[in-house]
């Protein structure tokens, strides 16, 4: 893949020069909102200008991306909405938190939300069929997956008496998915320790916790803050020999035990081609919310050899990639 530098224009055009502005080419602006750091979300901005070329618009040529980010700091998203209004975007492209405070700015500027929560429960769209409004977007349901990642995970520690879940607290999905996570254990006679992690400050005690109330094996909740982090947490949970689940094929990549949902990248990409034909002139109103139809089980089959765990040939046929 074709690697390309992306700056954050934090501070809006107003920070650049005359000169510089007066050279900028006249050309329509889309801007990228992540709730979560930049950082380890470039991938994503690359799938959304892949996106936008298959709509027909080429990053520099003949569209601009300016992106923003609330770095973990919700209540920053309506001041960057706010921006990049100022900067005359003609869409919005964002992530879960975006798309609540993209509804509650009640701004006429089209949006899509990139979520992996339910929009429609949410209350973000009227319907999926039918959005209404400014907004519509790109659906991969992974909130609504922590049992089946629970149920992937168990075949792999079938004798842990005790399962920890990271969930960040701010993310709008998360009192869902703990519900779900919570009675698929219940069911079962298994404990679920849920562990509060809403800054980078948070994940190395809650790992140290969930290993010193005996947990024998971590799932990690959906969310931008949490993807974003997910080097971190496979090195953490590498450092205490503790299986983890992740909703992210990118975790398993980077050392993750095993992932299982539908590809983000691919979520931004078909944003990129919503907002695409937003700048063609089409409405959001006018153009169903669209789903993830397939979901990928990634396992990582050395990180299972390292942490001493045997696993099933019935997992392993499960799984649609292995990684070696």
């Amino acid at each position: 893949m074709k690697r390309r530098t992306f700056i954050t224009l934090v501070g809006g055009a107003a920070a650049w020069p005359l000169v510089a502005r007066a050279q900028q080419p006249a050309m329509p602006v889309v801007g990228f909102l992540r709730s979560s750091s930049l950082t380890d979300s470039l991938h994503l901005i690359s799938a959304l200008g892949q996106g936008l070329k298959e709509a027909g618009f080429v990053e520099g040529r003949n569209v601009a991306i300016e992106s923003r980010s609330a770095e973990d700091h919700l209540d920053r998203l309506p001041a960057l909405i706010s921006d990049l209004i100022r900067r005359q975007a003609a869409v919005i492209v964002g992530d879960t938190p975006s798309g609540f405070a993209a509804k509650s700015a009640a701004t006429s500027t089209p949006f899509v939300v990139a979520s992996g929560s339910d929009p429609v429960r949410d209350g973000v769209v009227a319907s999926l069929n039918r959005p209404g409004g400014n907004i519509t977007g790109v659906v991969f349901f992974n909130s609504v997956l922590g049992t089946k990642r629970l149920e992937l995970l168990r075949q792999l520690v079938p004798k842990a008496s005790a399962i920890a879940m990271l969930a960040n607290p701010s993310n709008p999905s998360t009192a869902a998915e703990l519900r779900d996570v919570e009675a698929a254990l219940r069911g079962i006679g298994q404990q679920l320790l849920a562990l509060d992690v809403s800054s980078g400050r948070d994940i190395e005690p809650a790992i140290a916790m969930a290993v010193q109330r005996g947990a024998g094996a971590l799932l990690v909740g959906s969310g931008g803050f949490l993807n974003s982090s997910r080097k971190r947490v496979v090195a953490l949970a590498a450092g205490h020999a503790l299986p983890a689940a992740y909703s992210q094929r990118e975790a398993v990549l980077d050392g993750g035990l095993m992932s299982y949902g539908a590809s983000i990248t691919d979520a931004y990409r078909q944003a990129g081609i919503y907002a695409g034909r937003i700048l063609k002139g089409e409405k959001p109103a006018d153009l169903p919310v669209l789903q993830a139809t397939r979901f990928e089980f990634v396992l990582n089959l050395k990180t299972a050899k390292t942490l001493g765990l045997d696993v099933p040939d019935r997992l392993l046929a499960l799984a649609d990639e292995v990684i070696e």
